[in-house]
């Protein structure tokens, strides 16, 4: 791959990276629970996830969910109802968001961390459509395409990975600015209702 074909795709893959969806309000989610570490384990789950998604946009997966009706709507629904489990399940964990001097300990296992997280990224149709149409545009038909995709997927999983550091270490500002039990309990449902929102929006999408 050409260097200034890869720069090019890095530069249009800029505004998809940081554009609010499941993955970053998961992510802002532990890091104001868990503090930096636990979202480092959430990035890394992430960004393999989107790394596997890559690799299937550009060997098939988007061809068929856009030819198959039933294939989206199985990734659409299950995508949607676990979104909507941790959306419910955030909004009555009244242990979630107290406010305290650190971070709370890790209420969750890093494996746990990592497939949440894992599984948020591949079982998200938007993720599927957005890389869909970056890569193909971009894989010279003259050479390999094994290599290509690899970078592609690599670079745009590894932009993901680091905005979510970023917000790792803005949970930190923002949990002190949330600092007070109301203030915390409201954040917390505010939360757990972005990811019942993004869920009943998944639900509800087209092709």
């Amino acid at each position: 791959m050409e260097l200034k074909t890869w720069l090019v795709f890095l530069a249009v893959s800029i505004l998809p990276v940081i554009s609010p969806g499941p993955a970053i309000l998961l992510a802002v989610s532990n890091a104001l629970r868990f503090g930096p570490r636990a979202t480092m384990y959430s990035a890394t789950g992430n960004m393999l996830g989107l790394i596997g998604v890559g690799f299937a946009v550009a060997f098939g997966l988007a061809a068929i969910m856009a030819a198959s009706a039933a294939a989206f709507a199985v990734v659409k629904f299950v995508g949607a109802i676990y979104l909507i489990y941790l959306g419910v399940k955030l909004w009555r964990d009244k242990k979630a968001f107290v406010p305290q001097a650190g971070p709370a300990p890790l209420a969750k296992t890093p494996l746990k961390l990592f497939a949440e997280a894992f599984f948020v990224s591949v079982t998200n149709p938007k993720a599927i459509i957005i890389l869909a149409a970056l890569i193909p545009p971009f894989v010279d038909a003259d050479k390999a395409a094994f290599p290509q995709v690899a970078i592609m997927s690599a670079t745009y999983a590894g932009m993901c990975f680091l905005n979510h550091l970023a917000l790792a270490f803005a949970g930190g500002w923002m949990r002190r600015m949330f600092a007070s039990e109301r203030r915390m309990r409201n954040l917390r449902r505010t939360l757990g209702g972005m990811f019942i929102g993004f869920g009943a929006a998944l639900a509800t999408a087209s092709r």
